[in-house]
């Protein structure tokens, strides 16, 4: 309790907003003045009135942070905090993919680096690909770089054609078909809730597919009294807070992202003290990445 009254005194002494993504430890989330999914935290980063924003969790958060408010100073708690996935599609790929098509819009997710958001017409979030887009004029879709998010929006946007890479969430490409399945028969009849970056296969299993802050609504709205979860046990935090009387299962013993995970409470009252790690990014690079993250903000209200 010391330690977050430290935090607290620190934070309103430095003029800085924590921000914090759903996957980070349960303490962490409780000393941030906002915690969400990506869409919620890059909204909520155009909004704070403080001059500094502490990101409580990976690089391309604290990316699009900056991207977006160049006049703000971003920091990260801790600087080797990263998304495998942003790192799974290259600027050679997407420029030869293009090259073969001319009718193509670059959907990337937000999960993805400042250099390859400048090379995309778009970005996404879990919450709004589908309302996007559904609604580009484009009929083909190059969607970076997550295959599994990318195949199961094309199994409900039937009129794109939609191009494929292979990159994937290390978290969720470990959640299996046969956990799901062990899962359903240790708990009968309970509802499995999946976040759409699982396999194709373990979301034909699923009873409800969201992003982490739709599971998180669903679970909270609805009547039942327990749920399998197959996303980040990050989410069980927030899940168990706006449902105290409720039972949520895990699929499997593996739902932890490292990166996420390396946001502690001893790294946030050491950086707000240091104030290390800073986000900086070129201009140039800055500028044609906020164009995609500023088209998905308009294009998903």
């Amino acid at each position: 309790m010391k330690l977050n009254e430290e935090i607290k005194k620190l934070k309103e002494k430095n003029d800085v907003a924590i921000l914090a993504h759903y996957y980070v430890s349960g303490d962490v989330q409780d000393i941030a003045d906002y915690v969400g999914d990506s869409y919620y935290l890059s909204k909520v980063a155009t909004e704070v009135s403080q001059k500094t924003i502490l990101f409580c969790g990976v690089k391309f958060m604290g990316e699009s942070a900056k991207i977006l408010n160049p006049e703000k100073r971003v920091v990260m708690v801790d600087e080797s905090a990263d998304c495998p996935m942003a790192h799974m599609i290259d600027e050679e790929t997407i420029q030869s993919i293009k090259a073969k098509h001319d009718d193509i819009a670059v959907v990337c997710y937000i999960n993805s680096s400042a250099a390859i958001k400048a090379l995309s017409d778009v970005c996404v979030t879990s919450s709004n690909a589908f309302k996007i887009v559904s609604s580009l004029p484009e009929k083909n879709i190059l969607f970076i770089p997550d295959n599994n998010l990318g195949t199961y929006l094309s199994t409900k946007i039937k009129e794109k054609n939609f191009i494929f890479h292979q990159g994937y969430c290390p978290v969720h490409q470990d959640i299996h078909m046969e956990d799901v399945i062990r899962a359903k028969e240790e708990h009968p009849k309970v509802k499995v809730l999946a976040h759409p970056e699982c396999r194709i296969e373990v979301l034909n299993l699923a009873d409800f597919i969201g992003s982490t802050s739709e599971i998180i609504d669903y679970a909270t709205k609805s009547s039942d009294e327990s749920f399998i979860i197959a996303t980040e046990d990050g989410i069980l935090h927030q899940l168990g807070n706006k449902n105290p009387n409720k039972t949520f299962y895990l699929v499997n013993e593996n739902q932890q992202c490292f990166g996420m995970k390396l946001n502690t409470l001893s790294k946030v009252y050491g950086i707000l003290n240091s104030m290390e790690n800073e986000i900086l990014l070129d201009e140039d690079l800055r500028q044609k990445a906020k164009v995609p993250l500023t088209k998905m903000h308009e294009l998903a209200q």
